[in-house]
């Protein structure tokens, strides 16, 4: 039987902060700002991309502290963060205490796998344990362990005038339920759900059947599905989806010959599996809202979820993003039974 669509209740997007090598300050500026617009437009949730030795947001957890100060309702996650660059057990502390700032808002998004381009990093990243690092789930469960209170020291106590606790701190309550994993396979997803995380998908699915059909859509509903039925909330486990989407309502007729020739150069990958992790590409969704949300509408996994963080193109202007949230957020999100919460 067909699913019927489920009205947008959550509406987030998704932004990798670039900036100019010569002037990095006006990039991560542009970012915290671009998240100011985004509350006062009514958006539940603003999420940061993770950039290793790139031009973009290297450190989101450190963003993400100084938009808490700037902001007062808006949700704000990662999606995602590469664990393989991380120690869990420092990380932990570095989101209870963004959480504790924010006022319990920090949505942190995480992933596994070894670094990208391991070969050229492991050197400078793990000099001394490089061939014995663990880049499997059970670095997600290490940091999920220690964010929900789990002993990390065998000592608890006072040395001198010193006193130690023997879990992270500070503690902060709720935000073991609000870790989420980023997962394109099978596997993932029912990892996630079966160890109580939420999932985040995006616009990139692991193509496992070697012969097809390669339908992008399925695919991700398969890991929906997937997910909720290893979770412990079923149904109601949290999903959302992270598709790149362009609306063109207000957008001059040089923006959109911008945004429709951004996607067609990237269209060629949605064809067909790419690389030897076969990875599935969604194509961009670009042009009005009205449009957009027929397309969304008929998307079989999109009919499934009900919040989403529609994820903003790499190389725009800060312009561009103006005009793509504010059509998101007062168009495209009607458009799908969304509604804004108060500024």
């Amino acid at each position: 039987m067909p699913s019927t669509p489920r009205p947008l209740r959550k509406l987030g997007f998704l932004t990798i902060g670039l900036f100019d090598e010569a002037d990095p300050r006006r990039g991560h500026e542009t970012t915290l700002e671009i998240i100011e617009l985004g509350e006062r437009l009514g958006f539940d949730s603003a999420w940061l991309r993770h950039r290793h030795l790139q031009y973009g947001i290297s450190s989101p957890v450190a963003v993400l502290a100084a938009a808490s100060q700037r902001t007062r309702r808006i949700e704000l996650g990662t999606a995602v963060t590469p664990l393989g660059w991380e120690n869990p057990l420092r990380l932990a502390g570095d989101l209870a205490t963004v959480d504790i700032l924010s006022g319990g808002r920090l949505n942190p998004g995480v992933s596994v796998g070894p670094p990208m381009h391991y070969d050229r990093v492991r050197d400078a990243l793990y000099p001394d344990t490089a061939d014995a690092e663990d880049f499997s789930y059970e670095r997600v469960r290490r940091l999920l362990a220690f964010v929900r209170g789990e002993p990390a020291s065998a000592f608890r106590g006072t040395e001198g005038f010193e006193v130690f606790s023997d879990r992270v701190q500070p503690h902060a309550p709720g935000l073991g339920g609000r870790m989420w994993y980023g997962g394109g396979s099978l596997g993932s997803a029912r990892w996630a759900g079966e160890h109580g995380m939420n999932l985040l998908t995006s616009s990139v699915v692991k193509a496992e059947a070697p012969d097809g059909p390669w339908d992008f859509a399925e695919i991700q509903l398969s890991l929906v599905r997937a997910f909720r039925a290893a979770h412990p909330d079923g149904e109601a486990a949290r999903v959302s989806q992270g598709l790149a989407v362009i609306p063109t309502d207000s957008a001059t007729p040089a923006q959109r010959a911008k945004y429709e020739e951004y996607a067609a150069r990237r269209l060629p990958r949605t064809t067909a599996p790419q690389g030897p992790g076969r990875l599935l590409f969604a194509p961009d969704l670009v042009g009005p809202s009205a449009q957009i949300a027929e397309r969304l509408h008929a998307h079989a996994a999109f009919r499934e979820i009900d919040e989403v963080a529609f994820a903003l193109p790499f190389t725009f202007e800060l312009e561009d993003y103006v005009q793509i949230l504010t059509d998101m957020a007062t168009v495209l999100g009607p458009a799908l039974g969304w509604k804004p919460a108060d500024g």
